[in-house]
C-alpha cells in the first residue's frame, strides 16, 4: 500500500518549479555601495554600464538593501524558519517586487563564492580548458563540504526517526489488547511516537532547505563558469556550438545539476533504509523477512532497464529540442524578412516538423515513465504479498500487530525503492549535463599569443605584421590571409579596399587577435576600439550603449554626439538618449545603429581605431559628415584602419591596402596606386563610370558651378538641414517606449487557466476516468489492509476468523486489482498530458507566426524563446504529473481521514480546526510564494538575454577589453535570480514546518484518545490500522497543500503559453475568392499613394505624416533622405508590415489593404537592407518554398554572378549554409538575395539600401543585372549612394516623414537650390577628394 511519503520526487519538480514562470523585469545589479532601488520596468538585464538608473529613488530602505536575516538569525528562528516570516507577511500586504527581497548571504552569493571556486578549480586542473568532469565535480563538492556534512547528519537523524513508528506499532496493538508491561506504558508509547514525529519533521525541513541552498550555489557557479568561457572562446570553437546550444548549457544543464543536489545523499540512505526495514521485519516475521529483501532487490533491478530507457529517450528529447530551439531563434531573428517574402508559414511548418520529431521522443519518454510509475506503486503490494505468502508457507503465525508493523515498514521501504529509478535517471541526466558542460569548458580559447601587446606609447609603430599567415580554419590547407606584411605608424590613416570576399574584415579581425595565427608575428601598441560591419547594440538606453561602462564626461559625450550627427536623431526620439533600445537595436534604423556604434568607439578614447566599413549603412550626406568629423576631426591624432567600399574616402588615407583573395596585392598612397594599380584600377574604374553618369546628367556643365556650390555647402556647414520640419514635431503626439515591460500576471492564477488546461485534450473526456481509477486504487488499497488487520488474530492464542489460504487469496486479488487501476491511471494521464502539450504548442506557434511585425519589434526574442523552451517543457513533462499528484494526494488524504474516523470519530474534533488552520496558513503563504516564483522567472530572462547579447558581441566586447565588466554584470544578474529562489525554498519549509506541527498534534491526540478507552470496546487490529494510517497523516496533509501550492506555481507556464495564444494576428493571408487579385496582378506595377500616415504603435509618434505621390508602372524611382526620414517605413507600408494609420496605397487600382497579405507579398519582390541567409543549403536559401527546378535556380545564380562560386563547392546546390549564413561574406549574401528576386521576377521590385555592404564594382554589377532583367518592372530604390538613383526616372526626397521634393533627377539638378542638388554636389565633392581642403578650413 502506498501513500507517498516524502516529497522528493516532486521536490525535483518543485525545485525546477519556477523555471517556467518567465516574465521580464529589470534586474537591478546591486553593487554594495549603491542603494538605488530596483525598478520593475523594462527588461534590460544589464544596461550597458551595469547600474540601472531607476526612474525614481525611494527614500525608505528597501528589502534589497539589507542582507537576508538568515545570515544572523538566532537558533530558534533558524529551527522554525521564523526568519523568513517578515517577507511572507510583507507579501501579504503588497505584491512583492524584486526590491523587497533581501540580498543573499556572502556564502550564497556568486560574487562572493565564485573567485575561490575558480581558483580551486584552476589549481586542480592547471587551466579551465583542461577540466575533466571528475575534477569539476570535485571542485563543486569541495565548495560546499560543510553543508554536505550537516545535511548528511540531518538525513541520518530523519531516517532513524521515521522508523520509530513502525517499530512501536506492534507494542501499541498489544497494549490496546490489554497487555500492559509496566505502568504508564501507554503514555510512554505516545510520547515516543510524538517525539519521533517532531524530530522527523524538523530534520527533513532543514535537510531539504540546505540541499536547495547547495543547488542554488552549484547553479550560480556553473552559469558563471559557462558565461566566462563563452567570452574567451575562439571563433573556431564558437562554430562547434550555436548560440542556442550554449544558452542551453546555462538554462538546462546548470539548472539540472542544481536540482541534483537534492539527491546527493540518496545512495547511502537507500542502504541504511533497507537495512533498518529488514531489521524491523525480522523482529516481526522472522525468516520471511529474507523473501521481502529478495523481492525488494528484484524490484529495484527491474528498474534499471526502465531507467536506462528513460535516460536514452530523455537525451534524444533534449537533442531534438536543441535543434528546434536553434531554428526557432533563427526564425525569430529574421521574422521581418520572412514576413516581407511571405514565407512565414513555410518556416512554421519547418518548426512543426522538428516538433513532430521531438514529440516522437516525448511520447516514448512519457510512456516509459508511466510504466515506471506502475512498477513503483505496485512494488509495496508485491513485497507484502510475497512476504505474507512466505509466512504462510513456512508456518510463521500472522498476528495483526505484526502485520501492521510490517505494512508500515514496507511502506517506508517503498520510498527508497520508489526513488531509486528517479535517482538513477537523475544521476544519468546529471552526468550527461556535467559532461556537456565540461566538454564546453574544454573547448579551445582564443590563442593568447596571436598579438603581442605593447604598452601604449612604448613604440611609434601602432600595428606591425611580418610574414603573417592567418586562417579561420586551422585545418584547411590554404590560409584565409597569406603573407601579410604591414607597418602602421601612430596617427596614420589606413584604408583597406578590395572586392567582396577578399579578406578585408578578416584583416581587422587579425589585428584584434580573433583569427588563429599560423605563422609570422603581429605587434599592436596601444588600446583598441572596433566598429563592426553589422552593428552590435545592447538592449538598454542609448546613453549606456555609447558610454559602454565609462564614466559620463558631459563635454566629451556632447562632442561625440555632434561628430556622429546623433543630435538630430535624439531630438526626434521621444526620450532622447534615455530611449530604451529594443533587442538588437530593433527600434533604430540601420544608420542610427551604425552611428551609435561609432559613437561608442569614439567615447572610449582608444589609441587605435578599426572601422569595418561603417559608412555604408548611412546615406551619402551623413557618411561624408561622419568621415570628416570622426576620422579627420575627432580622431585626427589617432591611428585609424578603415575598410571601405566607397572610393571617395580613399584619397585622404596615408596608406591604401588593396586586397584580393586574402593577400595584400598593392599598397601605397592614392596617387601612386593610380599610376601602377591594376586591381586598384578595377575598383576605381567602376566608381569612375558611376561618376561619369553623374557628369552627363549634369548636362556636361563646367564643374565650376559645382565648386561654387561646394563653397556654399562648406560655409553653411553640413548640418544645414531643412528646418521647416523641426517645428512640427507635434507636441500632442502620444509618447512611449517601444519595448514595454512584460505582462506579468498578478495575484491568483484564475480557475479558467486550469479549466482550459484540463479540457484542451478530448474536451476533458478522459479526466473522470483518471479520477475514477485513482479512487478505485485507493479503495482497494485500504480494503486489502483492512482485510489483513481484521482477518488475522491479535495474538497466537486467539482463533483466526478465516483460513490462511483464503486470507492470502483475497489479499492477492485485491492487490492485483489495485495495481491494474494504477496502470490504467498512469497511461491515461500520460495520454491526456501529451495531447494537451501538442495542442498548446501548435496553437501558440500559429499565433506567434501570425502576429504582426510590431509584436516582434516590441517583444525581445528571449521572451518568446522562454515560452517555447522552458514553459513548453513544463507543459510537456511536469504539469500533467503536477495536476495528477494534487488530485491523487487529495483522494489519499480523504482515505486516511475515513480510516481514522472509523475507529475514533472524536478525532474530527481536532481534525476540523487543524484543517481550518492549515488552510489559513496556506492562504497566508500563497501570495508571497506565488510572486516569488513569478519573480524568479522574471529574473531568469535577463540572464539569458544578457548572455545571448554577449555571445553575439564577443568580438566587440573583447576589442574594448570590457570582459571583466560583463562578468560582473552576469554575476549580479545570477544573484538576482538566486535571491527569489532562496526565499522560495525557505518560505516552502516555513509552511511545511507549521503544517507538520499541526498534524503531529492531531496524531498525538488520536493516540491519547485510543489509550484512554477501556480495552475491549475497539478491535485493537483496526485501531492499529488507524495508527498505521495516522503515521502518514502529517505527510499526506502537507503533501496535499504542498502539491496545491506547487501546482499554482507550475500552472503559470500554462498561463504564459495561453497569453501568447491570444496575440492579435495580422489580417488574413489570403482574401476571400471574390477579393483575390487576378493571377497576373500587378500587370503594370503602378503604385499610387494617397495621404499616407503611419505610426509604429498607438503610443508612438507618426513616422510618415501624410504622403501623396504615385510611382508610374515600369518606372525606376529612387528614394533618398537622411537616416530616419521614413524611407524604410514607406517600404514597410507597401508590404503592409505596418498598416497605415490613415490614407491608402493602391497598386494597379487595387487598394492593398483589401487583399490577403500573402496575395500582396508574394507579388512584390524586395532585396532587404540586411542580407539574410538561413541555416540549410544554397537551394533552400534561394528557393525556400521549393517552387522552382534546378535549371531555373542555376540560371538565377549565374545571373547574379554566384554560379561559379557555388559550382566550386562540393555539394553544389546542396552545399551547406551555416547559422545566419556566416560562412558567406556580406557581399555574397547580398547576391543571394538578388538571386531570390531574379527567380521571382515580380512586376514591382524594392531595393532597400541593398548595395550598402558591397564594393562599387559589385554594386554596378547588381545595378546592371537589375537593369537587364527588370526593364519593364517598377523598381523602387532606397539609396545611400547617390549614383544608384541618378539613372532613375524619378527621385523622391523625404525629410522627417514628409515629401520634400519629387521630380526627375535632371530637373532637380538644374535647380541648384534643391536639396537633391546639394546632396549630389556634396557627393561629387567628396569623390573629388576635397577632404584635404575641408580639413584645413
Amino acid at each position: 500500500m502506498k501513500i507517498q511519503t516524502t516529497a522528493k520526487m516532486t521536490t525535483f519538480k518543485e525545485y525546477a518549479f519556477s523555471i517556467s514562470i518567465l516574465s521580464w523585469y529589470f534586474v537591478r545589479n546591486e553593487s554594495e555601495e549603491s542603494d538605488k532601488t530596483i525598478q520593475e520596468t523594462l527588461l534590460n538585464g544589464d544596461n550597458g554600464n551595469g547600474n540601472v538608473n531607476p526612474l525614481e529613488l525611494k527614500e525608505e530602505t528597501k528589502g534589497s538593501d539589507t542582507v537576508t536575516p538568515f545570515s544572523n538569525a538566532g537558533i530558534l528562528s533558524l529551527l522554525t524558519f521564523t526568519w523568513v516570516g517578515p517577507l511572507i507577511a510583507f507579501g501579504n500586504k503588497k505584491t512583492l517586487d524584486l526590491e523587497d527581497i533581501p540580498q543573499l548571504d556572502s556564502g550564497d552569493s556568486v560574487v562572493g563564492a565564485f573567485p575561490t571556486f575558480r581558483d580551486k578549480l584552476e589549481a586542480d586542473c592547471g587551466a579551465v580548458n583542461r577540466v575533466t568532469t571528475l575534477k569539476l565535480v570535485k571542485s563543486l563538492l569541495i565548495s560546499v563540504w560543510k553543508e554536505i556534512l550537516v545535511t548528511a547528519f540531518l538525513a541520518l537523524l530523519y531516517t532513524l526517526a521515521s522508523y520509530v513508528g513502525p517499530y512501536l506499532i506492534d507494542s501499541f496493538v498489544q497494549y490496546l489488547d490489554g497487555r500492559r508491561l509496566y505502568e504508564n506504558q501507554g503514555y510512554v508509547l505516545v510520547s515516543a511516537f510524538f517525539i519521533a514525529k517532531i524530530v522527523e519533521c524538523l530534520t527533513q525541513m532543514h535537510w531539504y532547505f540546505r540541499l536547495k541552498q547547495i543547488g542554488l550555489r552549484f547553479r550560480a557557479l556553473l552559469v558563471t563558469m559557462i558565461y566566462n568561457k563563452a567570452l574567451t572562446l575562439s571563433c573556431q570553437s564558437r562554430q562547434c556550438h550555436t548560440s542556442g546550444e550554449i544558452i542551453n548549457f546555462m538554462t538546462v544543464d546548470a539548472e539540472r545539476i542544481g536540482v541534483f543536489s537534492l539527491y546527493i545523499h540518496d545512495l547511502w540512505l537507500v542502504v541504511l533504509q533497507v537495512t533498518l526495514a529488514l531489521f524491523i521485519l525480522y523482529k516481526n516475521l522472522g525468516l520471511a523477512s529474507i523473501s521481502a529483501f529478495v523481492t525488494t532487490i528484484i524490484v529495484m533491478l527491474a528498474n534499471v532497464p526502465l531507467g536506462s530507457l528513460q535516460e536514452k529517450f530523455q537525451n534524444k528529447l533534449m537533442e531534438s529540442k536543441d535543434t528546434r530551439m536553434k531554428t526557432t531563434s533563427e526564425i525569430l531573428r529574421n521574422m521581418r524578412i520572412l514576413k516581407l517574402q511571405g514565407w512565414e508559414m513555410k518556416f512554421l511548418s519547418k518548426i512543426t516538423e522538428l516538433r513532430d520529431a521531438e514529440q516522437g521522443w516525448l511520447k516514448k519518454f512519457l510512456y516509459t515513465s508511466a510504466l515506471t510509475t506502475f512498477v513503483f506503486w505496485g512494488a509495496p503490494t508485491l513485497v507484502s504479498v510475497v512476504t505474507f505468502g512466505t509466512c504462510m508457507l513456512i508456518g510463521i503465525p500472522l498476528e495483526s500487530g505484526k502485520i501492521l508493523s510490517a505494512l508500515a515498514t514496507i511502506r517506508i521501504l517503498q520510498e527508497p525503492i520508489y526513488h531509486l529509478p528517479d535517482f538513477i535517471s537523475m544521476i544519468a541526466q546529471t552526468k550527461v549535463s556535467l559532461d556537456r558542460i565540461s566538454s564546453f569548458l574544454r573547448l579551445d580559447d582564443l590563442q593568447s599569443d596571436v598579438v603581442e601587446k605593447l604598452p601604449p606609447g612604448s613604440s611609434d609603430t601602432a600595428i606591425e605584421v611580418v610574414d603573417g599567415n592567418f586562417s579561420w580554419d586551422s585545418s584547411s590547407a590554404n590560409p584565409t590571409l597569406q603573407n601579410i606584411n604591414l607597418r602602421v605608424f601612430q596617427g596614420m590613416k589606413v584604408a583597406v579596399c578590395g572586392t567582396v570576399g577578399s579578406g578585408k574584415s578578416t584583416l581587422l579581425s587579425c589585428v584584434l587577435g580573433e583569427v588563429p595565427k599560423i605563422s609570422g608575428f603581429l605587434k599592436v601598441c596601444g588600446t583598441k576600439a572596433y566598429v563592426a560591419q553589422s552593428p552590435w547594440i545592447q538592449s538598454g538606453k542609448i546613453e549606456e550603449n555609447i558610454l559602454f561602462g565609462e564614466l559620463m564626461v558631459r563635454e566629451r559625450y556632447e562632442k561625440v554626439l555632434e561628430a556622429c550627427s546623433l543630435k538630430k536623431d535624439l531630438e526626434i526620439l521621444s526620450f532622447g538618449d534615455q530611449t530604451v533600445i529594443g533587442e538588437r537595436g530593433i527600434n533604430l534604423s540601420g544608420g542610427q545603429k551604425q552611428r551609435i556604434q561609432i559613437a561608442r568607439a569614439l567615447y572610449q578614447d582608444a589609441d587605435i581605431y578599426l572601422f569595418d566599413d561603417p559608412f555604408s549603412a548611412v546615406d551619402a550626406h551623413t557618411g561624408s559628415h561622419l568621415f570628416k568629423e570622426c576620422l579627420l576631426g575627432v580622431l585626427s591624432s589617432k591611428t585609424v584602419v578603415y575598410v571601405t567600399h566607397q572610393v571617395e574616402f580613399l584619397p585622404t588615407a596615408d596608406l591604401i591596402l588593396v586586397m584580393k583573395d586574402g593577400k595584400i596585392t598593392q599598397s601605397g598612397k592614392y596617387a601612386n596606386l593610380l599610376n601602377i594599380g591594376t586591381d586598384f584600377m578595377e575598383l576605381i574604374g567602376a566608381h569612375r563610370d558611376a561618376m561619369s553618369t553623374l557628369e552627363s546628367l549634369d548636362g556636361g556643365k563646367t564643374s565650376n558651378e559645382i565648386s561654387i556650390l561646394e563653397k556654399a555647402v562648406n560655409t553653411a556647414g553640413i548640418h544645414k538641414e531643412v528646418n521647416k520640419d523641426e517645428q512640427n514635431g507635434d507636441k500632442g503626439e502620444p509618447k512611449g517606449q517601444l519595448v514595454q515591460e512584460e505582462e506579468r500576471e498578478k495575484g491568483k492564477v484564475g480557475f479558467s487557466v486550469y479549466w482550459k488546461y484540463i479540457t484542451t485534450a478530448y474536451g476533458g473526456a478522459l479526466v473522470p476516468f483518471i479520477l475514477l481509477a485513482q479512487i478505485l486504487f485507493q479503495a482497494l488499497q485500504i480494503g486489502s489492509n483492512y482485510w489483513m488487520a481484521w482477518a488475522t488474530p491479535i495474538s497466537a492464542d486467539v482463533e483466526a476468523p478465516v483460513e490462511g489460504t483464503t486470507l492470502i487469496e483475497v489479499y492477492v486479488g485485491l492487490a492485483i486489482g489495485s495495481s491494474l487501476c494504477i496502470l490504467v491511471r498512469a497511461l491515461l494521464l500520460v495520454t491526456v498530458g501529451y495531447k494537451t502539450a501538442t495542442i498548446l504548442f501548435n496553437k501558440m506557434h500559429l499565433c506567434i507566426f501570425r502576429a504582426p511585425m510590431s509584436f516582434f519589434d516590441s517583444t525581445p526574442s528571449g521572451r518568446i524563446l522562454n515560452r517555447a523552451s522552458t514553459d513548453q517543457s513544463a507543459v510537456d513533462t511536469d504539469i500533467p504529473y503536477q495536476i495528477g499528484s494534487f488530485a491523487f494526494s487529495l483522494i489519499q488524504l480523504i482515505g486516511i481521514i475515513i480510516v481514522m474516523s472509523q475507529v475514533a470519530w472524536q478525532v474530527f474534533m481536532v481534525f476540523v480546526p487543524v484543517i481550518a488552520i492549515s488552510i489559513w496558513y496556506q492562504r497566508y503563504y500563497l501570495p508571497s510564494a506565488r510572486e516569488l516564483s513569478r519573480l524568479s522567472g522574471v529574473c531568469k530572462a535577463p540572464i539569458i538575454q544578457h548572455f545571448a547579447e554577449t555571445i553575439s558581441g564577443t568580438s566587440t566586447i573583447r576589442s574594448f577589453d570590457k570582459q571583466s565588466r560583463f562578468h560582473e554584470t552576469n554575476m549580479k544578474l545570477t544573484d538576482g535570480y538566486s535571491r527569489p529562489k532562496f526565499n522560495i525554498a525557505a518560505a516552502m519549509e516555513w509552511l511545511c514546518f507549521r503544517l507538520d506541527m499541526l498534524s503531529s498534534f492531531t496524531f498525538a491526540f488520536s493516540l491519547i484518545f485510543l489509550i484512554s478507552i477501556p480495552p475491549g470496546i475497539i478491535n485493537p487490529g483496526i485501531a492499529g490500522l488507524a495508527v498505521t494510517y495516522g503515521l502518514n497523516l502529517n505527510i499526506m496533509q502537507t503533501w496535499v497543500i504542498w502539491n496545491f501550492c506547487n501546482l499554482e506555481n507550475k500552472i503559470i507556464s500554462v498561463e504564459r503559453l495561453l497569453q501568447y495564444t491570444a496575440i492579435s494576428s495580422e489580417p488574413s493571408l489570403i482574401s476571400e475568392e471574390e477579393n483575390r487579385p487576378d493571377p497576373s496582378w500587378p500587370a503594370y506595377g503602378e503604385v499610387d499613394i494617397q495621404n499616407l500616415q503611419v505610426r509604429y504603435a498607438p503610443h508612438l509618434p507618426l513616422v510618415l505624416r501624410g504622403l501623396t505621390c504615385s510611382f508610374r508602372g515600369g518606372m525606376k524611382t529612387g528614394i533618398v533622405g537622411r537616416t530616419g526620414s521614413g524611407k524604410s517605413t514607406l517600404i514597410q507600408t507597401l508590404f503592409r508590415i505596418v498598416e497605415p494609420t490613415a490614407g491608402k496605397v493602391i497598386i494597379d487600382s487595387i487598394n492593398i489593404s483589401t487583399i490577403g497579405l500573402h496575395d500582396l507579398r508574394s507579388r512584390l519582390s524586395i532585396i532587404p537592407q540586411d542580407p539574410t541567409m538561413f541555416e540549410g543549403t544554397v537551394r533552400s536559401n534561394i528557393d525556400p518554398l521549393e517552387e522552382y527546378n534546378d535549371e531555373q535556380i542555376w540560371e538565377a545564380l549565374d545571373k547574379c554572378q554566384l554560379g561559379d562560386e557555388v559550382r566550386k563547392k562540393e555539394g553544389k546546390l546542396d552545399s551547406s549554409v551555416s547559422e545566419n549564413g556566416e560562412n558567406w561574406s556580406m557581399g555574397q549574401r547580398q547576391l543571394v538575395c538578388l538571386g531570390r528576386v531574379l527567380l521571382k521576377k515580380s512586376k514591382i521590385l524594392v531595393l532597400d539600401e541593398a548595395t550598402a555592404s558591397v564594393d562599387t564594382a559589385t554594386d554596378n554589377l547588381i545595378q546592371q543585372t537589375l537593369r537587364l532583367h527588370f526593364t519593364d518592372s517598377t523598381v523602387i530604390t532606397i539609396a545611400h549612394r547617390i549614383t544608384s538613383v541618378l539613372d532613375s526616372d524619378m527621385v523622391l526626397l523625404l525629410s522627417q516623414g514628409i515629401i520634400e521634393e519629387y521630380d526627375s533627377p535632371t530637373t532637380l539638378l538644374e535647380d541648384k537650390s534643391s536639396s537633391f542638388a546639394k546632396l549630389v554636389a556634396e557627393y561629387t565633392m567628396r569623390s573629388n577628394s576635397n577632404f584635404e581642403k575641408s580639413v584645413d578650413h
